[in-house]
């Protein structure tokens, strides 16, 4: 494991987003973290024994889970906040959303993790993976992290949980919340000790969300063996064809999807390309749209553009938009004075070219591009598919079958018709490219917390 933990940052916190950090010097090989990692562990694999047997006594127990977040939804939001600066009405959409996908998973789990016989006595059986390691992010703390510790507790492991430093709060409430639902399952780890965890050999699954640059490092870290998913970066792109039909409502659509939760999100929309013939209509129903948003406190109800989580967010992205208007870029609208240091104001970009940094680096904030594109569709698939990243991609289009055709040319995880920045319990969730590897949610995110163990019956 100390050879192994050499490779990543002393904190694993270059969680979703935001300017690289320097890597600092790696802890020594035994430190606290290491000791405490070492006994948790330890925990959580004697607890793997004396899970509910059944998946309905699982279900229960989860079951339990979201009906105390239910109950305590104002609490959860206000953590929230508090921890991220996140609008409060937009943290209380992510706990309420939260709620149901905890019920979905729920509903799911009987069903997904069933016995599967295949042929005269063959059959797949799902069994526990063991201890699931889950370091997780800052964003969208209770939708990212129920993601795992969800599915991974129907399927019958334990698990560790290592919140962001910038989420303790959020980390040490969820944690009551399932001791409070009778789960003996769940532990949580110190947000430091990322390093020490996910490079434990004792661990049998990690699961992270986060930058590409330290996904990588986690991919070069964790032992042969061990079940890997990670949720890492977006660069992520929407298309305007030239058959859409109501130019406004689309660039309202698009403009919750770039600006959302202050930009903050793997799925935002970072780049917009428009066909010839609407670029003009469209930009400026686009930049109307961003006028009303509101900049403000993260306490008041009607704010829609809260602070940013890291204090460094602000340089980098203005580094963005210096290096785009060195090069030749042009601000179709930067929005008013920012309230607060830790605000930005919500920036649209045109003329952007792929030597600029903002056309190649996720921004993780309220930076979107705007550009126009040719009519040959094959324009703007190209510049779709020129990114390192391949998350999600959206198309507008009024036409159903030229929409799909044009999706199905995208290099991304997840396809949007006439939507964007958005997910679905019921569909899987991965990313192509510098996005990730391995899959959450829906059905095939349960069974992914298990292993599919082939038993040949003579």
């Amino acid at each position: 494991p100390t050879a192994r933990m050499a490779l990543l940052p002393a904190l694993l916190e270059e969680e979703e987003g935001g300017p690289s950090t320097p890597p600092k010097n790696c802890r020594p090989a035994h430190t606290h973290e290491t000791t405490m990692i070492r006994r948790l562990v330890a925990q959580a694999r004697a607890s793997v024994g004396t899970a509910p047997a059944t998946v309905a006594e699982r279900v229960a127990t989860v079951g339990r889970f979201g009906e105390l977040l239910k109950e305590r939804l104002e609490e959860c939001a206000s953590t929230l906040t508090r921890d991220t600066g996140k609008p409060i009405t937009q943290s209380r959409n992510e706990v309420r959303a939260t709620v149901g996908r905890v019920a979905y998973f729920a509903s799911q789990a009987e069903e997904a993790l069933a016995t599967k016989v295949v042929g005269d006595g063959e059959e797949i059986r799902f069994e526990a993976l063991g201890v699931v390691a889950n370091v997780s992010a800052w964003n969208y703390p209770y939708f990212v992290g129920s993601n795992v510790w969800v599915p991974a507790l129907l399927a019958g492991n334990a698990v560790i949980y290592k919140p962001s430093e910038r989420c303790v709060g959020v980390g040490r409430l969820v944690e009551s919340l399932w001791r409070d639902a009778g789960c003996e399952q769940f532990f949580l780890a110190e947000a430091s000790a990322g390093p020490e965890l996910v490079s434990s050999p004792e661990i049998d699954g990690v699961c992270f969300t986060g930058s590409a640059a330290t996904g990588e490092k986690i991919r070069r870290t964790v032992h042969v063996g061990c079940r890997l998913q990670l949720e890492l970066g977006g660069k992520d792109a929407a298309l305007v064809v030239d058959d859409v039909a109501d130019v406004t409502e689309v660039a309202k659509a698009l403009a919750d999807g770039a600006f959302y939760n202050t930009g903050q999100s793997c799925c935002s929309i970072e780049r917009i390309y428009v066909q010839d013939p609407l670029f003009d209509a469209f930009s400026d129903a686009f930049a109307a749209q961003v006028a009303t948003f509101k900049a403000g406190s993260e306490w008041d109800p009607t704010t829609y553009l809260g602070p940013l989580c890291l204090a460094t967010q602000p340089a980098f992205l203005q580094s963005q938009v210096d290096d785009a208007l060195a090069k030749g870029a042009k601000i179709l609208t930067a929005g008013t004075a920012p309230p607060t240091p830790r605000h930005f104001p919500p920036t649209v970009l045109t003329n952007v070219t792929p030597d600029m940094d903002v056309a190649r680096a996720e921004s993780f904030g309220p930076i979107v591009t705007l550009d126009r594109v040719s009519r040959d569709d094959r324009d703007a698939v190209d510049k779709i598919n020129d990114s390192d990243f391949g998350l999600t991609a959206a198309v507008y289009s009024s036409q159903r079958d030229r929409g799909i055709a044009i999706l199905k040319q995208l290099k991304t995880g997840t396809a949007y018709l006439n939507c964007c920045d958005r997910s679905s319990p019921n569909l899987p969730w991965q990313g192509r490219k510098l996005s990730g590897v391995g899959l959450t949610m829906s059905y095939l995110g349960i069974q992914a917390m298990a292993i599919p163990r082939a038993y040949h019956l003579r």
